[in-house]
């Protein structure tokens, strides 16, 4: 047997990692400067971390995707299939409800689910995710949505855009629950075996369905945000004044859900238009009942998470420029004799260590063969030099989309080099 990655996984090769570093600096700088700080939690978890964070009325879809082995000791662990239910389990267990609060977490690296692979959706997967405990005041709901929104605005995309909803509180949600199987009672047999297995355990994910014939027959019903009661539905006004005033696009959508059971009103996710069916990119919700399903004291949570591959997608299909300028190296230096070689390699260096992604040629190179090596590396700018410009004390710089070719002296290569980049 042809050995080859695992279906649903990927490796990601040299050429791809700056566009994953870039998002990944992104988080860092929008999150940091809200005061979030990074948490990072095992791989792996005592099933019944995930067990418990899913309740009674458990997520199916997410259960039977789960990675569940024994370790040498019989006991249980899975891979983690999300994060929040390993950060809640790392908030109780070092005590971080002594903390002031709200304490802000974020946290990034892959997840694993046995999914139906397809176009946005792999068995390893990457995300990134944050966290705000120990608050429910409408505007840190708000903040986390706008965080959510600057960070991937931060990545480099521009026609993202957040969908908005709620659930309610539990009175909500049960009072919900029992409107869809009274509605439904008499078309349950119509659903798809997982909308029936649903509609008993948790009807509420009815609504996730991706079937057509189960959106037919549901699509008469309301939705959770058209029933709200008072307080949630003060707390959701809130929400949306805060976003206004902070110049969020968003738009209210009935549609969206959260299934488990410690979700609680807020409801969120974010869209990208350009990538086929797959276009939620990500989303979130408040989980207050979380921290006591997991054994811990009442504190109340929001977070989200982003998938970072599909973030990738929707870079390429946007073909951001920032993006795109991150993924190739900005210079090729070319020696055209052999006392060019340490020049060029000396040159690179220097570059290098002013931020800039510098290759060279590692001997001597006649013009047309040296530009054709740029050509190949897909970089912006070549450098070349021989005994002339050396005599000059200069390097004859190439736009190599362009064409255009000048002679810098070597003290200005670089300042001449990063505003043509700038530019």
């Amino acid at each position: 047997m042809k050995l080859q990655a695992v279906k649903g996984t990927q490796d990601i090769l040299p050429s791809d990692q700056p566009t994953w570093h870039a998002v990944s600096a992104a988080a860092a700088n929008v999150l940091g400067d809200a005061g979030a700080g990074k948490i990072t939690t095992p791989i792996f978890e005592f099933t019944e971390v995930f067990e418990k964070s899913v309740g009674d009325s458990a997520d199916l879809v997410v259960q039977k995707e789960m990675y569940t082995f024994e370790d040498r000791g019989g006991r249980s662990l899975t891979l983690r299939p999300e994060f929040t239910a390993g950060v809640m389990r790392a908030f109780i267990e070092h005590g971080m409800h002594t903390l002031p609060q709200p304490v802000k977490l974020w946290s990034e690296g892959p997840l694993f689910r046995a999914e139906n692979v397809q176009r946005g959706r792999f068995r390893q997967f990457h995300q990134v995710n944050y966290e705000t405990i120990g608050t429910d005041a409408p505007v840190a709901d708000a903040e986390a949505i706008e965080l959510l929104y600057r960070t991937l605005q931060a990545c480099g995309l521009t026609r993202h855009r957040i969908k908005l909803g709620s659930v309610g509180d539990p009175s909500d949600r049960q009072a919900y629950n029992a409107y869809l199987r009274a509605e439904l009672a008499g078309v349950a047999e119509r659903l798809t075996p997982v909308s029936q297995e649903r509609l008993r355990l948790n009807p509420l994910r009815v609504l996730d369905s991706k079937d057509a014939g189960d959106q037919a027959l549901i699509a008469h019903l309301q939705r959770p945000v058209e029933r709200l009661t008072g307080a949630a539905r003060e707390h959701l006004t809130a929400v949306e004044e805060h976003l206004q005033a902070w110049g969020v696009p968003y738009d209210l959508d009935p549609a969206i859900v959260r299934g488990l059971d410690y979700y609680r009103r807020t409801a969120f996710e974010v869209h990208y238009h350009g990538i086929g069916a797959q276009s939620a990119l990500g989303g979130g919700g408040r989980y207050d009942g979380l921290s006591e399903q997991l054994g811990g004291p009442a504190v109340p949570g929001i977070g989200w998470a982003f998938g970072v591959e599909r973030v990738l997608d929707a870079l390429q299909q946007e073909a951001n420029q920032v993006a795109s300028e991150r993924a190739r190296p900005a210079l090729f230096v070319v020696a055209l004799d052999d006392e060019a070689v340490a020049e060029a390699s000396s040159l690179a260096v220097q570059l290098r260590r002013q931020g800039m992604w510098v290759e060279f040629a590692y001997q001597r190179r006649n013009p047309g063969k040296g530009l054709r090596d740029a050509d190949r590396s897909r970089a912006r700018f070549a450098a070349l030099r021989g005994a002339e410009e050396r005599g000059r004390g200069a390097w004859q710089l190439k736009d190599l989309a362009s064409g255009e070719q000048l002679e810098v002296a070597e003290e200005r290569l670089g300042s001449v080099l990063a505003e043509r980049l700038a530019s």
